[in-house]
Formats: C-alpha cells, structure tokens, sequence
C-alpha cells in the first residue's frame, strides 16, 4: 500500500505535509469528499471546496491546480485509510474477510457515494482514471498475498492467477454495487468469497 500512495505522490505532486499544512490538507479532502457525495465530479469546483474547508482559495489552487489532481490526492488519502488485508490461515476465511470488507465499503452512506463519484469521475477524465486503476491494482495486489499464501499451503493449483482470483471476489459485488441494483450484504459477500475460492481450488484460474 505504501508503495501506491508513494508512486501517486510523485506522479500527482500530492506530497504528504506534516502540522498545520497537515490540517489544511485533509480539511480540504474531507471537504472535497463531500462535494463528491453531494455533486459529483462534474460540478466539483476549488472555490467551493476552498470555501467548505474554510480555507483561502489560493491555498486550495496553488497546492491541486485542477480537480482532476485534488482528486487523484483524495486517492492518495483513501489509500492512506485502507484497511490491510487479513491473514487468517485460511483461503476461504481471507476470501471471506475480502468480500465483507468490500460489501461495508460500498454500503458505508459516505463511502458509497465517494465511490461512486470518483468511478464517474474516471470514466470522463483520463487522469482520474489512472489514479483509480493504480489504486485499485495496488488493493488487488495486497490481497492476493493470500491466495499466494494459499497455494505454498496447497489450498489451490500452482500457477493460480493470485489477482484473478481477487477479482473474482469483488467483481459481483461492483456489478450490484454499480449496474443491478441488487442488495449488498454479507450474506453475498460470503456467497462471492465461496464462488472465487471454489473456482481457485478447482484450477479455473490456472495460468
């Protein structure tokens, strides 16, 4: 994870101050969240979300420049916040821990939303996307440690594909999330978790 926010700090200039820029700083990204929430992407504005964080507009214009780089920082910050993954032992436990983690993200009021809204956001601009696709490679990559562990165990085949098997997980629970509609609880999660991890042991994601 840390190699994620590192390689977005450099590439996005978002550089993580320390005292009272500190403040400032996640003053203007819980801020720039809530106008996410509210507006989404395509009405967010620096001046708004200056005047949200009750800080100066210059401050706000001469630390992101656009919305496009106080977005890929507020990809920095939800990185930053990412809950590591778990190591249970246990492919279907980690699988399972995975998919519910997923499930309270997407169903959290807040976070829910700021997904939504930074997803929106990537399909329209180029730079946001790029921030979202390495954030969620680097979530992908964390969590495969597990089904890397699985397989020293002999839980699943040599030669599984650890990040298909991730993917495996989460992608049902974003098609609900974003396109069915249908409900996210953790009784689908689990279903998701068992699904990835009996196709895993089956050698469906062999490479």
């Amino acid at each position: 994870m840390r190699g994620l926010v590192m390689e977005l700090e450099t590439r996005y200039g978002a550089v993580r101050p320390g005292g009272r820029t500190a403040r400032v700083r996640a003053a203007v990204l819980q801020a720039a969240g809530d106008a996410l929430v509210e507006h989404g992407f395509d009405r967010l504005d620096l001046a708004d979300v200056a005047r949200r964080a009750e800080v100066g507009k210059t401050t706000v214009y001469r630390r992101w420049s656009t919305t496009t780089g106080l977005v890929a920082d507020l990809l920095v910050d939800m990185a930053e916040q990412s809950t590591p993954r778990t190591d249970t032992g246990s492919l279907d436990e980690d699988l399972r821990a995975n998919a519910r983690l997923v499930v309270a993200t997407l169903t959290d009021p807040r976070q829910g939303a700021l997904f939504k809204a930074v997803i929106a956001a990537a399909t329209c601009d180029e730079r946001t996307a790029e921030a979202l696709h390495r954030f969620y490679a680097t979530r992908i990559e964390e969590w495969a440690g597990c089904v890397r562990a699985a397989i020293a165990r002999g839980e699943v085949p040599g030669g599984t594909d650890a990040h298909e098997v991730i993917r495996a997980v989460s992608a049902p629970l974003y098609y609900r999330f974003l396109a069915s509609g249908d409900p996210l609880d953790e009784t689908v999660a689990d279903r998701a978790a068992a699904g990835a991890a009996t196709a895993a042991r089956a050698g469906v994601y062999t490479v």
